[in-house]
């Protein structure tokens, strides 16, 4: 692809450097506000508070040496085989900043050693952004892989992300993100569907169905306060057998019932196909044949391909998404002031990628 005509520049006027940490020493000094909430808010990132201090101390250094209008290209590749996301969010970190990056479409299946993202600028604008960076994409590619299997598994029934639970809440969204990426069709976290420009997606938990103290009562006032449009699935795992429960909740709803969910847990023997199996026969005996039987709870590939075979028609996947480990990413210098140079190990200069395309500016 030909080269935008804009270049990087080199006075550092196009980027006001006002990032509050300049120093190792400022570092050192610096007193963090007691949110009583630990994580990082998006100022906090975008001013380098989340990179490792080493980068600090390069900046410093570059400075010292006359250095700090280095131009260099950098290179972003994955370590393993997966499904890339996070780009917009990592692109996000870099808008504003006199730099040429490209990068892989969102959603791109990435092999080892494949690059991912190229940025070319010079170094001291983009250098404190590295740990931040590659963090976000290497999450969410893990959570996206995840996301993939599973859906790949439950073709052509839905997967939904429910793993909110099961991550700290300032990355939920961007987990549910990812997982969206990767192919599931809806999640469950308020932020992560509507950043996405979807409605969440959730059924009932079982702290309804025990306060009201019937599933049947439970699922009518469901029935009755929900909007006209949202789908009715209903718990029946709580009290009674759940072949008796979903019958009952079936007749009681005449007609307006979309799905049971099975969340049995591992005390009781948790979801099996054999559950699911009695459970679509007895619905269509009792003559609900369209009722669907949604599963959820410690799902992973090979149980979704068998709750699938047995009659699940849909999925919500938590820890499995939430635990996948993160595609882990690098970046590498490969050409200072344009001439190639790189590490040990590394080929200098730029590496064909022919996937790449332009994103800033």
């Amino acid at each position: 692809m030909e080269q935008p005509s804009t270049t990087p520049g080199r006075s550092g006027a196009e980027w006001p450097e006002e990032d509050p940490i300049r120093s190792v020493a400022a570092v050192w000094q610096y007193v963090p506000p007691d949110r009583g909430i630990r994580s990082a808010i998006p100022e906090e990132i975008l001013a380098g508070l989340t990179a490792d201090v080493y980068f600090v101390g390069t900046r410093e250094v570059l400075t010292h040496l006359g250095k700090s209008e280095a131009v260099v290209t950098a290179e972003v590749f994955a370590n393993q085989r997966g499904i890339l996301a996070g780009v917009e969010e990592a692109l996000a970190l870099l808008r504003g900043r006199p730099l040429l990056v490209e990068a892989l479409p969102e959603g791109s299946p990435i092999e080892p050693k494949q690059v991912v993202m190229r940025i070319t600028g010079r170094y001291q604008v983009f250098g404190l952004m590295e740990t931040a960076l590659l963090g976000i994409l290497a999450a969410s590619s893990g959570w996206a892989t995840a996301a993939r299997e599973v859906a790949e598994a439950a073709d052509p029934w839905p997967v939904f992300s429910f793993g909110a639970r099961h991550v700290h809440p300032a990355v939920a969204s961007v987990m549910d993100r990812a997982a969206l990426v990767g192919g599931a069709r809806g999640a469950s976290s308020i932020l992560g569907a509507r950043q996405a420009g979807l409605k969440p997606a959730g059924t009932m938990p079982h702290a309804l169905i025990l306060i009201v103290g019937d599933t049947v009562e439970a699922a009518r006032a469901y029935d009755a306060v929900l909007p006209p449009e949202a789908p009715r699935t209903v718990l029946v795992d709580t009290f009674q057998d759940e072949t008796v429960e979903a019958v009952r909740v079936a007749q009681a709803m005449a007609g307006r019932l979309d799905a049971v969910r099975l969340d049995t847990p591992r005390e009781r023997g948790g979801v099996t196909p054999q559950l699911v199996r009695e459970l679509k026969v007895r619905l269509t005996q009792a003559g609900f044949p369209e009722v669907g039987i949604f599963v959820s709870g410690g799902l992973t590939p090979d149980r979704i391909v068998a709750l699938k075979a047995a009659g699940a028609t849909g999925f919500g996947v938590g820890s499995y998404i939430a635990a996948a480990p993160p595609i882990d990413m690098t970046m590498d210098i490969k050409a200072v002031e344009g001439v190639p140079r790189t590490k040990r190990g590394r080929i200098p200069g730029i590496t064909p990628a022919p996937g790449l395309v332009w994103r800033l500016p």
